[in-house]
């Protein structure tokens, strides 16, 4: 089965149709809708079907014109996981991830550790740059409100291209007198500011000591 997607009512899905009948794909779901959608119909309507009929003993495998297509990230592992639970196969017709993947393959495998890798790297990146931050006097965020892992949770979410209002609105206190509320949209706003401008320095930082005889 194939599945086909663009981001935009504007934007054509007769390429990502031609290849998948090219590829001898007869029966397509198709839509379109942003990643930041919460749902999307046609994706959970082939995921389902793709479950019930390997239940039935049948091979299934879900055919994409590209993995860009399914999700980005966490979004993107969470499918692979579903999928690989119900023994579903994969094939991206072109992209990086181009040709056919077997659930107990290595690309399920990496997907599947793609959250711990995005974490680890957001932690690693975030300490840096508190380093940095930390040794030319700045601070990040308010004292009270902002903390490191709220940067790490809002440094992945603007990384879905959620806007600073969703953002603010997924983010929880959990220090001083505005303990359990939301942060504010300008709230987040200096925060991951003051984390750009931190990790830009660090960046500076290296490249002159790479320069350095």
């Amino acid at each position: 089965m194939g599945y086909a997607r663009a981001s935009t009512v504007r934007q054509s899905l007769q390429t990502q149709l031609d290849s998948l009948e090219a590829a001898g794909v007869t029966r397509v779901f198709s839509e379109k809708i942003s990643t930041r959608a919460t749902r999307r119909p046609e994706l959970e309507r082939v995921v389902t079907l793709a479950r019930e009929m390997r239940a039935s003993g049948v091979a299934v495998t879900l055919v994409v014109h590209e993995h860009k297509r399914l999700g980005r990230g966490l979004a993107l592992a969470e499918l692979a996981k579903q999928l690989r639970a119900c023994d579903v196969g994969l094939e991206f017709l072109t992209g990086e991830l181009q040709g056919s993947h077997d659930p107990s393959g290595v690309v399920f495998t990496v997907l599947a550790a793609l959250p711990g890798m995005e974490r680890e790297y957001i932690r690693d990146r975030t300490l840096e740059g508190h380093e940095s931050a930390r040794k030319n006097g700045k601070a990040i965020g308010g004292a009270t409100v902002t903390d490191e892992a709220m940067l790490s949770m809002a440094l992945h979410l603007r990384d879905q291209d959620l806007s600073l209002r969703e953002i603010a609105s997924r983010l929880v206190i959990t220090q001083g007198a505005k303990r359990g509320r939301h942060p504010s949209p300008a709230t987040v706003m200096r925060m991951l500011r003051d984390h750009n401008t931190s990790i830009t320095e660090l960046g500076a930082g290296a490249d002159d000591a790479k320069q350095r005889p």
